[in-house]
């Protein structure tokens, strides 16, 4: 499958997260998404440095991958990454996708493992 490109929609999806008396809630990234300017960032682990930007980006909207791998929509952007061999599995590939009202605004997707446009910083540069 080919990875979702600029001027297309994001496919829809469930995401499931806790919620502050941790209860497990799910909603829908449409839901979220429609209307809005999201960032999505996939990465393959966490604490990767990606994440040390995110008190700059705290006042925007952000849906995390790893929320997003609850039930397999990676799949559906087309940016998942096999590392079978390496004995990691199915992964998310290295990404930041700038949508606005669900359509892909900014792709920056990750090629060869190279860690050079997937960063909050360049998203934010597009901001």
């Amino acid at each position: 499958m080919a990875p979702i490109a600029v001027g297309e929609k994001i496919p829809d999806g469930t995401l499931a997260h806790f919620d502050a008396e941790d209860k497990l809630q799910r909603v829908s990234v449409h839901s979220l998404a429609a209307g809005k300017k999201v960032i999505l960032f996939g990465v393959p682990g966490a604490f990767t440095p990606t994440c040390r930007h995110g008190q700059r980006l705290t006042l925007r909207t952000i849906m995390s991958s790893s929320l997003l791998m609850a039930l397999r929509p990676t799949h559906a952007l087309g940016l998942e990454l096999d590392l079978s061999e390496k004995g990691l599995g199915t992964r998310s590939r290295m990404f930041a996708l700038l949508v606005d009202n669900l359509e892909v605004k900014l792709a920056n997707i990750e090629e060869g493992g190279a860690f050079r446009v997937s960063g909050a910083e360049e998203i934010l540069k597009a901001l």
